[in-house]
């Protein structure tokens, strides 16, 4: 699980190094006006969080850093990736099954549920698909073409509808 996790971010680390800065920071592509940075700097907080709680086992979603350097700079995205890297390079397979508890806010406040470790980091990693194809949608719309033709499709797509 923790290759496959490091795997798929590789591919966001991928994204910083093929794309120009202009690309990263745009914001024409309705219908939400986001950036490229905005989402991969979503994504990162989302880990960051995982990272920032788990020793003390209270993962809280609502302390994302939102660091705007993050959104606006790739290389802050390549050094803040590379490190969320490490943190799960660092973990052994037993971590998984560590309890903890998470707290978000759901929309109506915030709300404490019991889960593990590795629960909350497959939770990522579907988050982080989303957002790529997310950013897949947006890279199309700006006619850049990234050499992973993969990126942005959830693995589980049957490869017959691939494009």
């Amino acid at each position: 699980m923790i290759y496959t996790i490091v795997e798929n971010l590789q591919k966001g680390r991928s994204l910083l190094v093929d794309i120009s800065q202009e690309q990263y920071c745009d914001k024409s592509i309705p219908p939400y006006y986001s950036s490229i940075g905005g989402h991969m700097r979503h994504i990162l907080d989302m880990f960051h969080c995982v990272f920032s709680g788990y020793q003390n086992g209270r993962v809280d979603l609502t302390k994302r850093e939102r660091n705007i350097n993050v959104e606006t700079f790739p290389s802050y995205a390549t050094a803040y990736l590379d490190s969320i890297v490490q943190h799960l390079l660092n973990l052994e397979e037993s971590d998984l099954s560590r309890t903890i508890q998470v707290v978000d806010d759901l929309g109506n406040g915030c709300c404490t549920v019991d889960s593990t470790l590795g629960a909350i980091l497959a939770q990522a990693q579907s988050h982080t698909i989303h957002h790529y194809a997310t950013i897949g949608y947006m890279l199309h719309h700006l006619g850049v073409t990234l050499k992973d033709d993969s990126f942005g499709l959830n693995p589980t797509t049957p490869k017959v509808l691939k494009y």
